[in-house]
């Protein structure tokens, strides 16, 4: 057990025990003190830790705590709006006590408790991930930033290069970060007020699979919260956004990068990465099935065209169509090395006038819608998080 896990369980146990007693009860005062010592163990090995609480989910920093992956406090916390907290060295029981009272109180009459956007407490920082979608009248008083620090998604990058790299020398598909790095997009896709949708900006035309895998699946996995479904299966979209073009790997980089017209041979080498995109997802893990699925797929079109060819025509999984979507706004919207990105308006455009032949119809009106009302909150970033555009200015992301 991590010190992390015994600060949370310990924890968990001062909030039952509060609920129990009343204030300067020996017990609660008891309990109280054991959660700071084990928080003080925590501190010395991590004089900042990060915690996010995704419903039944624990994320800690940037990992995903699996040995608490059955801990009720989890859905607690983020149902009463903490579903992010951050601690600094130099914490005073006075602070922890008061930030343990708060979250008691919450969770003890959570109809009753109002909204929660952020909130400090001495070095205690905690409150919701973000809010999508959220607006205000003009005049109104500014939101208070989100209780996450400033985030960038250049450890994401480099992580999914790593993950390409090792399956590119034979190595299984590193699942475990992978699915970090989707846990890790969906704190940044609700941890500023400002971007919602953050996309990747492209530095250079041979970092192209790197910041695409991390755009589709952001994108994927916004689309797929705004079209109402859960948190797990959110990031399960995600994690099949992140994978769809990892048969890439199999892919000579100078076919990639070429900037004129490929050959006949080489078309055939490209053409082949769906299917060697499934088979390195499925020989990694068979649970994946949804992920390989979309792997093979993505290249599919509604009314059978696309590669590869299908024998016999059948409908794609609804993963496979919704990351089609995705996949080809932000393909058009990128530099390539053969022609100019397109802008978000263009690409928008081109969405709306192939559904129905290359579209599932229903995905792209939901995609256009959402891509729309998010407009403003759409930007493009460097790999160390500075914005480097907005859609409504026409991103090249």
């Amino acid at each position: 057990m991590s010190a992390a896990s015994d600060f949370l369980l310990s924890f968990s146990r001062a909030l039952a025990t509060m609920a129990l007693y009343g204030e300067r009860h020996p017990t609660r005062e008891g309990a109280i003190q054991q959660a700071l010592d084990q928080l003080e163990v925590l501190l010395a090995e991590n004089p900042q830790p990060q915690f996010s609480f995704l419903m039944h989910e624990v994320v800690y920093g940037r990992r995903t705590m699996r040995e608490l992956q059955d801990w009720e406090w989890a859905q607690r916390l983020s149902e009463v709006g903490i579903q992010r907290l951050e601690i600094e060295r130099g914490v005073t029981r006075a602070d922890f006590a008061a930030f343990l009272a708060e979250a008691e109180s919450r969770i003890a009459a959570p109809l009753s408790a109002p909204a929660l956007r952020a909130e400090s407490t001495g070095h205690i920082r905690y409150g919701a991930v973000g809010l999508n979608g959220t607006s205000r009248e003009p005049g109104a008083a500014a939101p208070l930033p989100t209780a996450t620090l400033a985030y960038t998604l250049g450890e994401e990058a480099d992580t999914v290069r790593w993950i390409h790299g090792e399956v590119q020398t034979g190595s299984d598909l590193a699942l475990l970060e992978a699915e970090a790095v989707v846990r890790s997009l969906a704190v940044a896709m609700h941890g500023n007020g400002q971007i919602v949708i953050p996309l990747v900006q492209l530095k250079q035309f041979d970092q192209y699979t790197t910041t695409h895998a991390l755009n589709v699946a952001v994108l994927s996995m916004a689309l797929a919260e705004s079209l109402g479904f859960g948190a797990r299966d959110v990031r399960a979209f995600g994690t099949a956004g992140l994978l769809h073009d990892i048969g890439k790997v199999r892919v000579p980089r100078d076919i990639l990068v070429k900037p004129g017209k490929l050959t006949t041979e080489e078309r055939a080498v490209l053409d082949r990465h769906p299917v060697d995109g499934a088979r390195i997802i499925l020989t990694s893990d068979e649970d994946l099935g949804v992920a390989a699925a979309v792997a093979y797929e993505h290249h599919i079109m509604i009314d059978g065209g696309g590669y590869p060819r299908l024998h016999f025509r059948r409908d794609c999984h609804y993963a496979s169509r919704l990351v089609h979507v995705c996949d080809v706004f932000d393909a058009l919207c990128t530099h390539r090395p053969y022609r100019e990105a397109w802008e978000i308006g263009r690409t928008l455009a081109y969405i709306e006038e192939r559904a129905g032949t290359e579209f599932d119809p229903e995905i792209a009106r939901a995609f256009i819608g959402m891509m729309r009302r998010f407009e403003l909150q759409v930007g493009a970033l460097d790999e160390a998080g500075a914005t480097a555009a907005v859609a409504g200015a026409g991103t090249s992301s």
